[in-house]
């Protein structure tokens, strides 16, 4: 047997070899994703579709990366409160903004954020889009787009339209529907979906423009009527409603989206991962009959989809916002 004598300089040396082998398994545990919980800021109120959304989502993907997904809802004009809170927040995957098309619309609504939307976040993936409905009471006079098209073509700002407030993606809506059918109608702002309907119901406007999961029930039983969606698509709550396209209104093409998006510098392996794991949320049966349920096309995407989709919304809103004439906050 033979015996080897090892001097201090040899034994620093061995140690560092030692050493060094052994950091790659050090650094991989360090980098291990997630190591904590993630938190999902959420610029809405609880209990709406963004909420109930972004609660489903997470649930199953908390499973899947074996830490918990804790909501925080922090709603605000404009999203901004929950939208600074990720754009300064550390870029390493445990903050998540759920994105919306509020996030593009209030590019052009407001003169400075304290951010930079197309720069400050990065893409993780689409949950999913939410058709608009045009909508009348059951008893209205008007039996189809057509028909309200004609009138109001007919009869100059003699047709009243409403929406919740100025700058809401459903008042937007409206605006951009009176600009592409070529319209020239009265635009009537609420403090909210329900003193829309409440007015729809009484015969104060003629037509409603909402968000279509919440109007899906007062549709159900009868108390309004669907005369079409707003996007390039039926809807499969109620397929046999005509999209605004297809009911004679080319070039309206209109739907509100909800999308994860993080912190920029997010590592891309980070996004990788929570992108993929999104998509087998949304794969889930469970979670499709659940959004489908609230009026929501579920649609995942890659993250480069979803960054080329906010800078076509921020230009397409921007666009409607300045023939709206509204003056940025």
């Amino acid at each position: 047997m033979s015996v080897y004598l090892l001097f201090p300089a040899d034994r620093r040396r061995v140690l560092a070899l030692i050493g060094a082998a052994a950091w790659p398994t050090l650094s991989q545990a360090q980098a291990r994703f997630p190591d904590r919980p993630i938190q999902l800021i959420v610029p809405f109120a609880p209990g709406g579709i963004a909420d109930i959304t972004a609660r489903a989502v997470a649930e199953v993907m908390s499973q899947r990366l074996g830490q918990p997904i804790v909501v925080d809802n922090r709603p605000s004009a404009g999203s901004i409160v929950a939208s600074q809170a990720v754009a300064v927040a550390k870029p390493d995957g445990h903050t998540l903004l759920l994105m919306s098309n509020g996030n593009a619309v209030s590019v052009g609504l407001f003169k400075k954020l304290p951010y930079d939307t197309k720069k400050d976040f990065v893409g993780i993936s689409t949950l999913g889009y939410f058709d608009i409905g045009l909508f009348v009471p059951a008893g209205s006079r008007f039996a189809s787009l057509k028909d309200i098209v004609a009138h109001a073509k007919a009869n100059p700002g003699k047709l009243n339209v409403g929406s919740i407030s100025a700058g809401s993606t459903q008042h937007l809506a409206a605006k951009m529907f009176e600009t592409v059918a070529g319209l020239d109608v009265v635009l009537v702002p609420y403090k909210g979906s329900p003193a829309v309907l409440a007015a729809l119901r009484t015969g104060e406007i003629d037509l409603a423009f909402e968000i279509l999961g919440p109007m899906l029930p007062q549709v159900q039983s009868g108390v309004v009527k669907a005369l079409a969606v707003s996007s390039d698509k039926r809807n499969p709550a109620l397929p046999d409603v005509p999209t605004a396209i297809e009911a004679g209104v080319p070039g309206f093409n209109v739907a509100s989206w909800n999308a994860l998006a993080a912190p920029a510098g997010t590592p891309p392996a980070v996004i990788e991962l929570l992108n993929r794991t999104a998509r087998e949320a949304m794969a889930l049966p469970a979670v499709r009959d659940k959004l489908a349920k609230l009026g929501m096309r579920v649609a995942p995407s890659t993250p480069a989809e979803l960054e080329r989709l906010l800078a076509s919304e921020i230009d397409r809103w921007g666009h409607v916002i300045r023939a709206a004439k509204i003056e940025p906050e």
